[in-house]
């Protein structure tokens, strides 16, 4: 698992890939992965996994037919979660959010997509382009689950999903807002 030092090094390399100083805290990852129904799940999709925590708890709690795909653009994070992780439900992409759709196979939506992607720091076609490939890549009634340290996401993610209710946890540093968001 990447150490904090390596999570501060890859924020100051690129403040526009890594979004936060330090790896999220186990309160966090309870507090965005507590609404998942990971017995019916069989599919969930993860963006920006950084040093892996919710990586971790979704593949403890996800049934054993399930899969896990992850999408990780930063290649250190990429390498260390790719040599770290070896069970066969997942497959560990270094790849954009915003190709997932290619990733899929036709005719399989996803039951949940759990992003950590520090979306008000992506450029705005960027952001828009991959909370909307979420929601297509969606069954009906799927989650998509988002961490951010503002409410300034709020406005594009009641734009694109049906339901959005969001949960504060000061258990973080910094202290975060989880979205979670319904497709019709």
């Amino acid at each position: 698992m990447a150490t904090k030092g390596s999570f501060i090094k890859q924020f100051f390399k690129d403040k526009q890939m890594v979004g936060a100083v330090a790896p999220s805290s186990r309160f966090l990852g309870r507090k965005m992965l507590e609404n998942i129904n990971f017995d019916k799940a069989k599919l969930i999709i993860e963006l920006g996994p950084g040093n892996g925590i919710f990586t971790d708890i979704i593949l403890q709690k996800m049934a054993p037919d399930a899969k896990l795909i992850v999408f990780e653009l930063n290649e250190d994070f990429y390498k260390a979660l790719s040599g770290r992780v070896s069970d066969p439900r997942v497959e560990i992409l270094h790849e954009s959010a915003e190709f997932m759709g290619k990733y899929i196979p036709e005719g399989v939506e996803a039951d949940c997509v759990v992003s950590s992607l520090p979306l008000m720091v992506l450029p705005e076609v960027l952001r828009v382009n991959i909370v909307n490939t979420s929601h297509k890549v969606l069954k009906p009634k799927g989650q998509y689950i988002q961490f951010q340290y503002s409410l300034q996401s709020k406005k594009l993610l009641k734009s694109i999903f049906s339901t959005v209710s969001i949960k504060f946890t000061a258990r973080n540093i910094p202290p975060a807002f989880v979205y979670t968001c319904h497709k019709a």
